[in-house]
């Protein structure tokens, strides 16, 4: 069971955009807690404390607002910088910690230093690095890992092929690309360079060709 992250916030005033801006020159970043049947609640939190406790193990974060009872929550939406990637704004969640849950998760690809497609000049590429599971709010999985170390070139692995942490269900469609070998690229300069030497080659045959004219010229004029 993976361990539940302390995080106090302040309740705020549901504001408008001069004060949401204040907020956030003042390294505060917005967000509101909703769900489990009660109101929503608007608050601030200081963006490093924010940003440590969603880098923390596990999903689940006990809230605590100015000072008061924690509540389990987990995030459902950020928004960020589209240039800076600072934390813009976030949702939060009330959750039952008896009643499971969606939430994304990172997909970790492992293994692929000994894939044989990869030894053999093939390129891994990651498809798809996020899949939603379901689970109880303290069963969610800080990522999945999957090992590629079987892939060969062409290979694709897909949702269906792995192997959920127990007590965890895979939901999106079983047949999700994750992950695939392409075959290395084959460079083209041999071909460029034949063609070029065939280009040279009638080009340097041309001046022959008329200094053989200009010799036949110059014997008729005699």
């Amino acid at each position: 069971m993976a361990e539940n992250t302390k995080l106090d916030v302040h309740a705020r005033e549901a504001a408008h955009s001069r004060e949401i801006r204040r907020l956030r020159r003042n390294g505060q970043v917005p967000g509101v807690l909703y769900g489990g049947g009660d109101d929503p609640v608007a608050f601030a939190i200081e963006a490093r404390t924010l940003r440590h406790a969603l880098a923390a193990k596990g999903a689940v974060l006990e809230l605590s607002i100015d000072g008061g009872a924690a509540t389990p929550a987990v995030l459902k939406d950020s928004q960020r910088h589209p240039v800076r990637g600072d934390l813009m704004h976030v949702d939060l969640l009330r959750v039952d910690l008896k009643k499971p849950i969606q939430a994304s998760v990172f997909v970790e690809l492992v293994g692929y230093e000994k894939s044989p497609g990869v030894k053999e000049g093939g390129t891994l590429e990651h498809i798809t690095r996020e899949i939603t599971v379901e689970a109880l709010p303290t069963d969610i999985p800080e990522s999945i890992e999957v090992d590629v170390s079987h892939m060969d070139i062409h290979d694709t692995l897909t949702l269906d092929a792995i192997s959920a942490p127990q007590g965890v269900t895979l939901v999106d469609d079983p047949e999700t690309t994750i992950a695939s070998v392409s075959a290395p690229r084959v460079s083209d300069e041999g071909d460029d360079v034949e063609t070029e030497t065939e280009v040279v080659g009638e080009a340097e045959a041309a001046p022959e060709a008329s200094d053989d004219g200009g010799d036949d010229a110059a014997g008729d004029a005699e």
